[in-house]
């Protein structure tokens, strides 16, 4: 499903973040990833949807090689990402604006849109969050709201950047739920690895520039 081979990139050239880095996520597995702020975390999710380029490597997504922005179009619309800020995520007047945004994106109906908006705010204990101003919501309702943007667009993969930062533990305990029963394939950046324990099958940290199993 996602296959990066030999991946290079620095916001400096003299100081590489990544350094000849290999990730693979396959259809039904579940990644953690761990790793010290500053290590490239979040640029790694980045580049895999193609906000980023790096300066040396090979991105492979759905068995195409993607080199141009073009090509990230597919990628964007098929695998979704969680931004660490939700506030990066949010950017319409109400929740069910935002929720729809990406399902009439992909060509749904009006009608088809507002029951995928209803069920996935329901599914995370938003339901009568519909008219909600976005931007005056909780640090942790806009997490939950980020995430249920990604989720309506029913993705084929999760890259979910710190998902349960800021949220109570009964909030916490959903969305391990939802993500063990409705996400098969997904890739998870966070600092607990209690979360990580719970929700994937193999752990990966990051360090120097590379990827190495985690034990």
């Amino acid at each position: 499903m996602i296959r990066l081979s030999n991946i290079t990139f620095g916001y400096r050239p003299s100081r590489p973040v990544l350094k000849h880095l290999d990730f693979q996520l396959s259809p039904g597995e579940r990644v953690g990833i761990i790793g010290p702020n500053g290590s490239g975390k979040t640029t790694l999710f980045h580049i895999i949807v193609g906000l980023l380029q790096p300066t040396e490597g090979e991105i492979e997504i759905f068995g195409k090689i993607r080199r141009r922005e073009e090509d990230f179009w597919e990628v964007r619309a098929r695998i979704g990402l969680l931004f660490q800020d939700p506030d990066d995520q949010l950017f319409c007047p109400t929740v069910a604006e935002d929720v729809a945004f990406g399902p009439l994106n992909l060509g749904k109906s009006r009608e088809e849109t507002e029951e995928i908006v209803r069920d996935t705010l329901e599914m995370l204990g938003l339901k009568g969050f519909e008219d909600r101003i976005t931007y005056q919501l909780s640090g942790g309702e806009k997490r939950l709201v980020s995430l249920a943007t990604v989720l309506a667009m029913a993705p084929d993969a999760l890259l979910l950047d710190e998902p349960t930062n800021g949220l109570h533990e009964d909030t916490v305990e959903r969305v391990i739920a939802i993500l063990n029963q409705h996400v098969p394939s997904y890739a998870i950046i966070s600092h607990d690895r209690s979360l990580l324990m719970r929700t994937t099958g193999k752990l990966c940290h990051l360090s120097d520039g590379v990827l190495v199993p985690a034990y």
